[in-house]
């Protein structure tokens, strides 16, 4: 492993004294050059104060990581302002934000952000509120550095019950090494999923009088988050993953002027997006929109692939694309891509599409074509973390490591949940909540924000 930036800012932790400290039996990950387990926190300092001279360091992000981890288990959610003050709460998410806003739609990672041959990439995918996975994960990959970048994948939030710490903690790594982390949206950075899946009541329940506000300002957050990445001009990173583009029919009376723009394209004229197109979509739109350029934003955070060759709108969704291994193909050998890694899909969703490959292991290989492959990975292992049982899915996470000359040859790291997770109730009624977002109640929610029903 790479020295972490955080070896040394980090306080010394005790060896490990009891079997219900939470990383008692965490698993370590497969790769070969995995670490041994990691001993349980101290008490750390808090409440996390904000520096006086406004700049984060590493120790700062340290002791975040320890007092999130300690508060997880030793306090109730409810007390989670003694450990970090709204109003430190507020100058990170303002700090992050105006960091997020100013990145383009599709952020380059190449030798202009110092991307070299001393350096390497960790993708990471879904990771859902599980703190203790994204924590093991982390320690595990090495720590955010000069030479080490990351790019994570969207879906930081819901269902799990630490997305608020999970969110911020990211936040911080972002604000700490801002050319070096990247956070893209995931589909589930959304007023409507938040209200569904609990991140909206987990925060509520955290901050109490201020929950109203917190939520407000995460909504704002999401909304500045990039989109997609392109890696080393060879790899594309997208949550749901590929999108659609405009049509331009020309006007009859002139060939250049007035031209008819059709941005929601009957079924048959569906067509693959470009780079072009994709930045010039409107991202700040947080829930699912239907027309205009912002359709593009609503295919890569809720596509999917297929084996079904063609593009075609993903009924099962009820918004976004399915697209096969032709387009996968044709995107990559339009835009000289090598690889293509997506995420949105949990074991959950996989288990109800046989044709294509499950989530044991935290990723599949969906598409091998001439030009490369196309990968959906899942970082949340054990997921989800309340309707997980013996009898279902027990599956791994994984994160994927991008190494020079090229960046295009993903090496797989698959790791266990840590265990056993401290005790917390569920923010949403999972037994009454749909598995899956794949039969979200779109319709519902178009209604409610007065929107139309998408046309495809």
């Amino acid at each position: 492993m790479l020295p972490s930036p955080l070896a040394a800012a980090a306080p010394p932790l005790p060896p490990q004294s009891s079997d219900e400290d939470f990383f008692s039996t965490a698993s370590t990950s497969t790769s070969s050059d995995s670490k041994p387990r990691s001993p349980p926190p101290t008490l750390p300092q808090i409440p996390i104060v904000w520096p006086e001279a406004g700049a984060l360091t590493a120790s700062w992000v340290a002791d975040l990581m320890q007092a999130f981890e300690w508060a997880s288990k030793a306090l109730p959610p409810s007390e989670f302002p003694s450990v970090l003050p709204v109003a430190v709460f507020d100058k990170l998410v303002l700090t992050a934000s105006k960091i997020l806003h100013k990145e383009p739609n599709c952020v380059r990672i190449d030798e202009n952000s110092e991307l070299n041959s001393d350096c390497r990439v960790v993708v990471v995918g879904d990771v859902h509120g599980q703190l203790h996975d994204v924590l093991f994960l982390l320690r595990d990959a090495g720590f955010p550095a000069d030479d080490r970048f990351f790019v994570f994948n969207g879906d930081y939030v819901d269902r799990g019950a630490w997305g608020l710490e999970v969110f911020l903690l990211l936040l911080a790594w972002k604000v700490l090494m801002p050319h070096r982390v990247f956070l893209l949206r995931g589909n589930h950075e959304s007023k409507y999923c938040t209200s569904v899946y609990g991140f909206e009541k987990e925060v509520l329940v955290k901050y109490g009088d201020n929950g109203k506000h917190v939520y407000r300002k995460c909504l704002g957050c999401f909304e500045g988050l990039p989109l997609a990445s392109i890696i080393a001009g060879q790899v594309y990173t997208a949550h749901g993953g590929l999108f659609r583009g405009t049509i331009i029919t020309p006007s009859k009376r002139s060939k250049k002027k007035n031209r008819k723009v059709v941005h929601n394209p009957k079924v048959d004229s569906l067509i693959l997006g470009s780079f072009e197109e994709l930045a010039k979509a409107r991202r700040s739109v947080l829930d699912p929109p239907w027309e205009g350029q912002n359709l593009i934003p609503g295919d890569i955070l809720w596509s999917d692939p297929s084996m079904t060759p063609g593009l075609s709108p993903n009924i099962e969704r009820g918004i976004g694309l399915l697209y096969g291994p032709d387009c996968t193909e044709e995107f990559l050998k339009k835009f000289n891509l090598k690889l293509i890694i997506r995420s949105h899909e949990g074991p959950d969703a996989r288990d109800k599409r046989p044709d294509l490959g499950g989530m044991n292991v935290g990723y599949t290989i969906d598409h091998i074509v001439e030009s490369g492959k196309l990968i959906t990975l899942f970082s949340a292992p054990d997921y989800p973390q309340f309707q997980a049982t013996e009898e279902r899915y027990k599956n791994k996470g994984a994160y994927i490591v991008l190494e020079p000359p090229n960046f295009d040859t993903p090496m797989f790291h698959s790791f266990e949940a840590v265990t056993p997770r401290p005790k917390v109730n569920p923010y949403y009624d999972f037994e009454d909540v749909i598995d899956s977002d794949e039969e979200l109640d779109l319709v519902s929610m178009v209604t409610d924000s007065g929107l139309q029903q998408p046309a495809v």
